[in-house]
């Protein structure tokens, strides 16, 4: 290796995620994370490394690049992983083409066309139904034989550190009183995973199920924000609106889906069967641990939650699959949420709602305060990676503080 890289790296030579930074004396450019360091592949491509046409590697969004499709994407990260490890490559002669991270400011790395976010975790959806349904039948009749989506807001998609204001609506305190207007009092977050698709389809066009991950480049962690208080105020009849268009953070680096390959595990059992064009075969769940922590403003960071991907009840090829079979069109940069991800016990609920239990189990912080949704002045962080064998696969972090609302 021809440099060193710090054990328990997000960034091993196994992950080489894709991304978009600029530095003081350079503009917006393409690069993959290595260690501690960024390789700037704009500059690379000058020494005449790829074939390809490299312009799409000095823009502001790795769409175009994306657009190559897998087969010059994948030889490039193939070809960087091979280069770090001989003396003689173009990274060895070239030092100049590693920037440090801490030196580097990370940007949205897609320019996202549109945005589908899913409800697909079966611990996440039935803790919902008990709270606000009839707990002995937490789940919805469609639940369990389609994934369960909505379309959001693509302009508000942000990357990674930041800030966003508390978001502003209408709420309704007391059911005898009408509704009043201000900031939400139960701001939430939501730890999801998005994937990123790469290539087009045409309008009428469906994709299946063994074919959904040609069409999916990579993966982000993704922190889908809720006002818990405005959405359930409004959204009856048609579902989520303000409560959720304000805001939505998604990690800068973008993982493969083949530097994934290695955390493959099968699914949940399915009960009761889906149709077919829902049925997939093979390992199509992720072994992906998550973890989510509360920073208050002048305080230590504290973790509250541990998850793991791999409790999806519902896979990304089932919901592709879902999203276009009725002739949905897709595009390249699209984003796609997971919904939230909750685990089996109480620690692993991916969202304040649930970890604190609509407000009857606060959370005990190390400054002596409590929350049972996230304050002004809190900065959340959300984590996640992939670990077997010696092979350790990371996505870096997720993290926004709360400001006042405007």
């Amino acid at each position: 290796m021809i440099i060193e890289i710090p054990e328990n790296s997000d960034f091993s030579i196994h992950n080489i995620p894709f991304g978009i930074f600029e530095t003081s004396n350079k503009g917006a450019r393409a690069g993959v994370a290595i260690g501690e360091y960024i390789i700037d592949l704009a500059e690379l491509s000058d020494h005449g490394v790829f074939e390809f046409e490299t312009s799409v590697l000095k823009k502001e969004t790795l769409n175009d690049f994306i657009s190559l499709g897998k087969a010059i994407t994948s030889k490039v990260r193939i070809d960087i992983q091979a280069w770090l490890q001989d003396t003689s490559s173009v990274l060895a002669k070239h030092s100049e083409l590693f920037i440090k991270q801490s030196s580097a400011k990370m940007l949205m790395p897609i320019r996202v066309g549109d945005y589908t976010d899913f409800y697909s975790s079966e611990e996440h959806a039935t803790n919902i139904g008990k709270m606000f349904r009839d707990p002995k039948n937490a789940l919805l009749p469609n639940w369990k034989h389609l994934p369960v989506g909505y379309h959001g807001r693509a302009s508000s998609i942000v990357v990674s550190g930041t800030p966003i204001h508390r978001p502003v609506g209408q709420t309704k305190p007391k059911e005898d009183q009408p509704p009043v207007h201000g900031p939400t009092k139960r701001l939430d977050f939501e730890l999801e995973i998005g994937f990123v698709t790469g290539k087009n389809t045409l309008l009428g066009q469906s994709i299946p199920t063994d074919k959904a991950e040609e069409y999916i480049f990579g993966l982000v962690l993704l922190n889908d924000w809720s006002a818990r208080d405005i959405q359930k105020w409004e959204y009856v009849p048609l579902g989520p609106f303000l409560a959720k268009n304000f805001a939505s953070h998604i990690s800068p680096w973008i993982v493969t889906l083949e530097a994934l390959d290695a955390f493959r595990i099968p699914g949940p059992d399915q009960n009761p069967d889906v149709l077919t064009y829902l049925k997939s075969i093979g390992e199509k769940n992720y072994d992906i641990q998550l973890e989510v922590s509360i920073t208050p403003e002048g305080s230590k960071e504290q973790n509250i939650c541990h998850s793991n991907y791999k409790y999806m009840y519902w896979n990304m090829a089932q919901q592709l699959a879902h999203h276009t079979v009725n002739g949905c069109n897709i595009n390249v940069g699209d984003l796609y949420g997971s919904g939230t991800i909750s685990g089996k016990d109480e620690n692993s609920y991916g969202s304040m709602l649930e970890l604190a239990w609509m407000g009857t189990k606060p959370i005990q912080m190390k400054d002596k305060s409590t929350r049972i949704f996230i304050e002004d002045g809190d900065t959340v962080t959300m984590r996640g990676y992939g670990e077997k064998n010696g092979i350790r696969v990371g996505f870096g972090e997720v993290s926004a503080k709360v400001l006042a609302s405007k």
